[in-house]
């Protein structure tokens, strides 16, 4: 990284520095992988690198589709160009199928469908171990406004449409996923849109015919090899070159 750029926020999978452009950012993904409130840290080799296209290619289709959102370009590759936000303390959690906290404290099978899709939140403070928390607390201190919900559920029940139409094309199951979203300005107007990242960081995905999970649970629950999985995404994605198949040798 070159040494002159001012670092604004560093987090667990990402950095982010001051833009080239007014009201930027350049968003940095690492390699690092964290659970469990960061109890759990390893270091995944190239998983910045798939993280870093697959937000660029989920964050472009939202673009194509009209659903607002941080991205402006790829810089390289570990390296996006964003707007600037001011991020809502909240992580927007849309959940399809019954899994991880929802299966604890309802007593439900994992991988049972919900009735619809049910969309909650937590508050974004690690000290707290991002606590759930009911719109009636986010409005009673100010984090958002009943319009800002309203808008919120708007923007995450057609992010889960797009996503899940995109996965199950390539049979994959979106069981969960979390975003963030943050307030930008023109003027005096505001307006809200997607930000931070959408990658398997931020998703639970399962192979629709096997429920092989293809997202961060497998370092959570120590599965397999987390590149794999996120490659695999890739891969049926096609965001990812396929390495080149060799040229048979010709024997005269």
């Amino acid at each position: 990284m070159a040494p002159r750029r001012k670092k604004i926020y560093e987090g667990k999978a990402k950095i982010l520095y001051e833009g080239t452009e007014p009201g930027t950012l350049i968003q940095y993904f690492k390699d690092d992988a964290t659970a469990f409130n960061a109890q759990k840290k390893a270091v995944i080799e190239g998983k910045g690198v798939l993280n870093n296209r697959l937000s660029e290619f989920f964050m472009q289709g939202l673009t194509n589709i009209g659903v607002p959102n941080h991205f402006i370009r790829r810089i390289n590759m570990r390296e996006q160009l964003i707007r600037q936000v001011e991020i809502i303390p909240l992580e927007v959690i849309v959940r399809n199928f019954a899994a991880g906290s929802i299966a604890k404290r309802l007593g439900l099978d994992e991988g049972t469908p919900l009735p619809r899709p049910i969309v909650e939140y937590s508050y974004k403070n690690d000290e707290l171990g991002d606590p759930m928390v009911s719109e009636e607390y986010i409005i009673a201190f100010g984090w958002a406004s009943q319009q800002d919900m309203d808008d919120i559920v708007s923007l995450a029940l057609r992010v889960n449409d797009f996503l899940s139409g995109v996965f199950y094309g390539v049979g994959i199951k979106l069981v969960d996923f979390k975003i963030e979203i943050g307030r930008i300005w023109d003027g005096d107007f505001m307006r809200l849109i997607v930000a931070d990242e959408i990658s398997p960081d931020s998703c639970r995905l399962w192979d629709v015919k096997t429920e092989q999970k293809l997202d961060k649970d497998v370092f959570r629950r120590d599965l397999g090899s987390l590149t794999d999985a996120y490659t695999e995404v890739a891969r049926r994605l096609g965001v990812m070159p396929a390495a080149p198949t060799p040229k048979p040798t010709l024997i005269n």
